[in-house]
This record gives C-alpha cells, structure tokens and sequence, in this order.
C-alpha cells in the first residue's frame, strides 16, 4: 500500500493521552492546538475526496462502498441510497469552496448529480432507500447477494439527502431553481405521528421510521418511531420545523432518555420541566461520574454528524454543548481506560473481515443490548470529534495509520481497524467518508457546509428551541 504518514505533522504537537482515573464532568475548554496542522487535515481531506469521486458513477451518484485492497482502480458498488448521494453533494461542495477543485469543475459535478436526482423514482415526494447507481433505477434485487428488496421510503436517509441537496444550492447558486423543484414535494409531516395526550403510545408525537409505499394509502408504517433526541434522524427533525411542516413542539416530544421504570440501558436520573407547554422528561445517564444524554446504541455518529451541519453547540453551549463534550470524552475513555484497547472512536462501519455492524459505547446508549466496541475502532469516529478533542483526534488518527496502515494515500482512512487482531477494513464506505470530508471541511473552513442550516427557519424557529433546552447535566 502507498502510504503516508504524519508523523511530523500530526504527532509532533499532540500529546499522548493520559489514561489514569476518569475526565472531569465539565466541558473541558476547547483545545486550539490543533488548528496549526492544517496540513495534514487538507491532505487528508483531498485523499478522502477522491474516495468519493472513486465511488461516483458516470451516471452522477455516489455509491455505497468501494473496495481499496487491490492496486488497481477500485469498482464502485452496484447500489446506492440517498445519504450516500448526499455525501458525495456535500463532498463536492467542501472541495469546491476549500479550492481543492475549481469552481467550475465543482458545477459540473454537482449539476451532474442534481440531474440524476431529477430522474430518480420517488413516492409521496420522497425518494426510494436504494438505487442502481449507475441507471438511477428502483432496487429490487440486492446486487451482492440476489435477495429481494422492498422498496422503502426512509426519514432519516431522506433528510440526509434533503441536506446535501441545500449544501450544493447554497454551493452553486446556478442550480438553486432546479434544487427548489426536487424540495418543493418533501412534506415531512408525511412521516409525523401527532401527539395525542390520551394516548401517547400511539401518538407520541414523532417520526416514524418510514413507510413501504406498495400499501394503499401513505403505505405501510415501520412498527416504531424515532423515539431518542441524540440521534441522527433528529436531522429530519429540525428540517421539519424549520420548514414549517413539523410544529415545534415536536423537538420536546423526543425522549432524551427513556422515561424512569421503561427497560433502557440504566435507570435515568433527572427531572420534568415544562417546555413551551409540554412536559418534558430531562432525563441522563451517568458514565464514568460524567452526567450525560445518551444516544440509542451508543455510538459517535448518532450524536456527531448532526452538528457538522446545525451549529448546536453554539445554540446551546450548555446543553448541546456540554453533552458532545461529555460524549466525546465518553468514547475516549472507554476506548483508553476501560477497554484498554489504547485507541478509540467506535461508529457504526464495514466488519474489517467483512460485512457490516453498530459498533458504539453500550453505557452511553439506551438500547438494553446496545452497541458494543468488540476492539472495532471506525477512523470517521476520531473525525467527528475534532471539534471537541482536536490533538487526541489527531493523536488517535495517526496511530492507526502508523500501527496499522489505516491510511491509504489515494483513498484516505480504510473504514474499520480491529486494533485487537490487526485487521483493517478492505473497504471505505461513502457514509463514513462523507462525514469525514465534512468534519474535515468543518474543522479547515468553519462554517463553510453550514450555512444553510443558520438562516430562514433554522435561524427563527430551531434555533429559539435550542436555546430553551435545558439537559439535566
């Protein structure tokens, strides 16, 4: 494998990470250290980049995965859903306006994508959960392995593509008149089920998980709802309420824990607090004397990726801020002190022998049997902290690179290392790439995939919300 590595760059400035007794409580205040090795984050941004033009097809979509071990040019996968053509829209974006590409040379690509969006086949507005990459057509066969697909509308899929398609209309504003189109059909109350106080069971005043459409009607419902706040399909959350199809009282209808004698992961401490009219359960966890909202299975993109796009930290520094800090400090411990794997950042990703599995921290999730870290360290993980945990980011990123060759020069970090066999993943995977590239694109030029998401109904109605919340830590 060509490889390089950073040692001189990355390392020389970044402490090892202490692993004697537990982190305190509070925010720990932000490390700016970090912001002196730009060099090795642009790099490493440019090799996950072409990652993402490696796995786009001809036809305009970004794929699932691509497999990296041999010498030659990799083959894209068959499929694709759409948070995978999201990443490669908000990929092309961040090199766009870092100057990694031109800017005429990011329109191509862009339009390129947008017209194939354009074509794909949609239901009640909303597009299907996965595609044959290269023709756009409706899966119902899966590729790998020839098994039936039921074509599915998904909430949380949907409202990734939904934001990688306002990222390239801020991007590009040429292609902002076709973009508006495409939206113009996503009504997020089509997932919503209204809050019904005489049964909040059934109608618990959340999000489905999605509809199969080959129902007659809406289709037919996922047996569950989006129940748990610190989770990414709060994304199509805040979508809803800053467009205005989803009230706002929606936001304190999400459990922040699981309510007290419900089976969950421990018993929350905590309190009510009546928020804009509603009572709200201010439920935590506690982990290692850290008081914390956990997530559902415990990993770092479930808390993580909304943020590289909603600026909740500084909407709420002391509520959503403080709780990323603490999170961050969760996975770093767990990985340093109680596993004592001696590297960390443990996120859903490719099994490194092969397949795919939640990998995550099982205290700080809700979920009883939740995700566990099995020795699994996911490279996108240490990406996602930067924010909060700069030099220990960089610290861990270069070790799996030296110690395992989790870097590749032409594609960047492999998807998964299992730090307790060796094992690195043979594959990188669009989702965990596209959050790399921007929490790459946050961390070298702030803001820059934000600005959809600090204006219009973000700024006038999720934002108020933010700044109310009140988490019992």
């Amino acid at each position: 494998m060509n490889r390089r590595r950073f040692l001189t760059s990355a390392a020389a400035g970044t402490a090892a990470v202490c692993a004697t007794g537990p982190i305190a409580s509070a925010a720990p205040a932000a490390d700016t250290r970090a912001a002196s090795h730009t060099a090795p984050l642009r790099t490493w941004f440019e090799a996950t980049y072409r990652s993402i033009t490696a796995m786009t097809t001809d036809f305009g979509l970004t794929t699932d995965k691509i497999d990296v071990s041999g010498t030659g040019t990799p083959v894209p996968s068959r499929q694709t859903s759409p948070t995978n053509i999201a990443c490669g829209l908000w990929s092309t974006a961040a090199a766009g306006g870092l100057g990694v590409i031109s800017r005429s040379t990011m329109h191509h690509r862009l339009a390129r994508t947008v017209a194939a969006v354009e074509k794909l086949e949609r239901a009640h507005g909303w597009w299907f959960n996965w595609y044959d990459a290269h023709d756009g057509s409706v899966l119902t066969t899966w590729p790998e392995n020839g098994d039936t697909v039921r074509p599915f509308l998904s909430t949380v899929d949907n409202a990734w593509l939904v934001t990688g398609l306002k990222i390239a209309a801020d991007a590009d504003p040429a292609l902002r008149p076709r973009i508006a189109a495409l939206l113009d059909d996503a009504d997020w109350s089509y997932y919503y089920t209204p809050y019904d106080a005489a049964d909040p069971v059934a109608g618990p005043g959340q999000l489905r998980g999605g509809f199969w459409p080959d129902k007659p009607g809406k289709g037919e419902p996922t047996g569950h709802h989006y129940g748990a706040l610190n989770t990414e399909p709060r994304m199509a959350s805040y979508l809803g309420i800053a467009d205005g199809s989803l009230p706002s009282d929606h936001y304190w209808h999400i459990f922040r824990t699981l309510l007290p004698g419900m089976g969950q992961e421990q018993e929350p401490a905590g309190a009510y607090a009546m928020m804009d009219g509603v009572r709200v359960w201010e439920g935590h966890y506690t982990y290692r004397g850290r008081n914390l909202v956990p997530s559902w299975g415990g990993s770092m993109f479930e808390a993580l990726m909304v943020p590289l796009f909603v600026p909740e930290a500084e909407w709420s520094p002391h509520s959503w801020g403080t709780n990323h800090h603490r999170y961050v400090r969760s996975q770093i411990e767990h990985g340093l002190i109680e596993a004592k794997y001696g590297y960390w950042g443990f996120s859903p990703a490719n099994i490194p022998e092969g397949g795919y599995r939640e990998y995550g921290v099982d205290a700080i999730g809700m979920q009883e049997d939740g995700y566990n870290s099995l020795g699994v360290v996911t490279p996108h993980a240490s990406f996602l902290a930067l924010p909060q945990a700069p030099n220990e980011a960089l610290a861990n990123l270069t070790a799996l690179d030296r110690d395992f060759g989790a870097y590749d020069d032409r594609y960047g970090f492999r998807d998964s290392v299992n730090v307790t066999t060796g094992r690195v993943s043979d594959f990188v995977l669009a989702l965990d790439q596209g959050m790399i590239a921007a929490a790459l694109a946050q961390q070298l030029r702030p803001g820059l995939l934000q600005r959809p998401f600090r204006t219009g109904g973000f700024r006038s109605r999720v934002r108020p919300l933010l700044g109310k919340e009140r988490f019992s830590i």
